[in-house]
C-alpha cells in the first residue's frame, strides 16, 4: 500500500510518522512555541532529525472551543513556513480546512491536504480534484471545533463514523481523485466522548473501509489525561506514544504525533517483535 501525494508516492507497507508543527498561538499542547517562520523551520527540522516522515503545517487551532482563524492571517502563518519547508525533501501536509489555502498551499509545495472538514466546506473537494496528484486525509469530526464537545456524539460511534468516511470517500472518487490518495481519520476527540475515542481505537481496523489507510492522530489528547489522570497535555507523552503503537497494531499506517522520537523508538521495538 502506498500513499501517493503532489510530490511522493509513501510507502505504507511501515508505519509512518507525521510530525506536528503549530504554526499557531493557541494550539492545546504547543500553542506559541513554534508560531514564527524561523522557530517553526527550526521545529521541521528538529522532528526530521528525530526521524518524522512527513510534516504536517497548521495555522489554525482546532481544540474545543478555538475560535476561527481570519483567511489572511492563515496564509500569512503558513505559506512562508510550507515555501522553506519543501527544501527539507519530505512530504508535506497542511493542516486546513479554507479552499483557499489548500489551493495556495499546494501551490508552494504542500503535497497533503489534511482537513478536519473532510472537504465538505464550499470548493474544497474541488481543489483536491482539480490537482493532479496531491494527497488528501479525510477526517471525521461531529458539529463544529465551537461546538463539538458542548453535544457530543451519542450512540455506537463505529457504523456513524464509518457511514460518513464511506459517503466522502465515494464522493471524492467520483470527481475523479484516485484511491491511492486518500487516508481516512476517525477524529478522535472531535466530537466524541472518551469511552466513543476507545471504541474507535479498539475497532481501527474496521475504519480503513478494507480499501483505505487509516491515520490515527491521538497524541497528548485529553482522552488520555482522563484514563492517566495527567491533566497537562505536555505529561501525556507516554500515553501518547502507547496509543500509537496500539493504533499501528490494530492497523494505521500513519500516527500524528508532537513527540517524534519517542513514537519512531517504540514503533522500532513494534516492527521488531512484528517481524519476529
Amino acid at each position: 500500500m502506498h500513499w501517493q501525494t503532489s510530490r511522493f508516492d509513501i510507502d505504507l507497507s511501515l508505519p509512518r510518522v507525521m510530525g506536528i508543527v503549530n504554526v499557531t498561538p493557541d494550539s492545546f499542547s504547543d500553542g506559541g512555541q513554534h508560531d514564527s517562520t524561523s522557530a517553526a523551520l527550526r521545529h521541521c527540522e528538529r522532528l526530521l532529525a528525530e526521524g518524522a516522515h512527513i510534516l504536517d503545517i497548521g495555522g489554525e487551532s482546532t481544540r474545543p472551543g478555538s475560535p476561527a482563524v481570519p483567511l489572511d492571517e492563515e496564509l500569512a502563518r503558513v505559506l512562508p513556513v510550507i515555501r522553506e519547508a519543501a527544501r527539507l525533501g519530505v512530504p508535506l501536509s497542511v493542516d486546513t480546512y479554507k479552499p483557499e489555502v489548500m489551493s495556495a498551499a499546494l501551490d508552494v509545495g504542500a503535497d497533503i491536504i489534511n482537513d478536519i472538514w473532510a472537504l465538505r466546506r464550499e470548493g474544497a473537494s474541488a481543489v483536491v480534484a482539480a490537482h493532479p496528484r496531491c494527497g488528501v486525509c479525510l477526517m471525521h469530526m461531529h458539529r463544529d471545533p465551537q461546538t463539538m464537545q458542548v453535544a457530543p456524539m451519542e450512540g455506537d460511534v463505529l457504523p456513524q463514523v464509518i457511514a460518513f468516511l464511506r459517503e466522502r470517500t465515494a464522493l471524492l472518487m467520483a470527481q475523479g481523485v484516485a484511491r491511492e490518495r486518500i487516508v481516512l481519520d476517525p477524529g478522535i476527540g472531535f466530537g466524541k466522548t472518551v469511552a466513543q475515542n476507545f471504541s474507535l481505537l479498539a475497532h481501527l481496523e474496521e475504519l480503513g473501509l478494507g480499501e483505505f489507510a487509516s491515520l490515527a492522530g491521538w497524541s497528548r489528547k485529553s482522552s488520555l489525561g482522563h484514563v492517566t489522570g495527567r491533566e497537562k497535555p505536555a505529561e501525556r507523552v507516554a500515553a501518547s506514544v502507547a496509543t500509537a503503537v496500539l493504533a499501528v497494531d490494530r492497523g494505521a499506517r500513519v500516527v500524528r504525533v508532537h513527540d517524534v522520537r519517542e513514537t519512531v523508538d517504540a514503533l522500532c521495538v513494534w516492527q521488531a517483535v512484528h517481524t519476529a
